[in-house]
This record gives structure tokens, sequence and C-alpha cells, in this order.
């Protein structure tokens, strides 16, 4: 809930002159924008759409993923649990993290976390947002990194 609230905040001041929100077309898969026809849209239409998103996103999703039983099982279904690979030092704006399921994950966004931590490889979760987008945990300090998969 706090990654949807924060996503909504960061999206909130999009109003289609310069703004940060990506646009529904950014956000999905390609063949998920084909199976549902929004190539279609006209831009005004695809800015309508966007426009929905932001205000959906900020009002409504939060409630949804506490009181929606099918919401909540798809949010289950969305973590990811490994181990970074070795060494670990924390994220610095654009960090690659080398997972020990064999995945790779880049950081999304500008921020800066020291891992002071005692493990060596630590524990993290992945989890996706129903809009798609990927936050990263570390379990054994509660930080959290937004991240994409590049492999």
């Amino acid at each position: 809930m706090v990654l949807c609230v924060g996503l909504a905040a960061g999206f909130a001041a999009a109003d289609g002159k310069g703004g940060s929100f990506p646009g529904i077309e950014a956000l999905m898969t390609p063949a998920e924008y084909h199976a549902a026809g929004l190539e279609k849209l006209t831009p005004q239409e695809r800015k309508a759409l966007d426009q929905w998103l932001i205000r959906y996103t900020a009002e409504d999703a939060p409630v949804l993923l506490n009181s929606d039983e099918e919401v909540k099982q798809a949010v289950q279904e969305q973590e990811i649990v490994s181990t970074i690979v070795s060494p670990f030092a924390g994220w610095s704006g654009n960090t690659v993290f080398t997972l020990a399921n064999g995945q790779v994950w880049q950081q999304r966004r500008q921020s800066k976390y020291a891992y002071t931590g005692s493990t060596v490889a630590p524990e993290v979760r992945i989890t996706r947002n129903f809009l798609g987008f990927y936050s990263m945990e570390l379990l054994e300090t509660g930080a959290k990194v937004l991240v994409k998969r590049v492999k």
C-alpha cells in the first residue's frame, strides 16, 4: 500500500505538461497494451485514461489492496524471495542487484542506502503492484528500493 500511495503522489503532479506519469502505454507490456486494444485510442482518449489512472491510483487502489480478496491474492502471487549475491553494500542510484535465483534487477529511481547489516547475502522480497512496478525490500532492515528486472 505504501508503494501505491507513493506512486500516486509521484504521479499526482502530472498534468500533461511535462509531468512524471509515464502513461498507460509505458506501464503495460506491448502485448498487454495490444490485447487491451489501447492502440486504437486517440491521443486525447489516452490522456483521459492516464488522468483516470492517476486518480484511481491515489484514491481507490489503496482501499482495494486491503479490502478485495482477489486483489490481495494477486499481490501475494507477485512476490519473489531470494538473496542478493555478494558483495552488497546498498544502493546509490543505478545499482544492479544479482539474486541467487539468477534474476538481475536494477534500481529504478534515484535514492541511496548504505547497507551495514550483518548478512553477507541478505534476503530480499520483491513485490509487484497492480500497475506493474516492482519494489525490493531487504528483509533484515526493512529498507525498500524501486527496481526493474533486467534479466
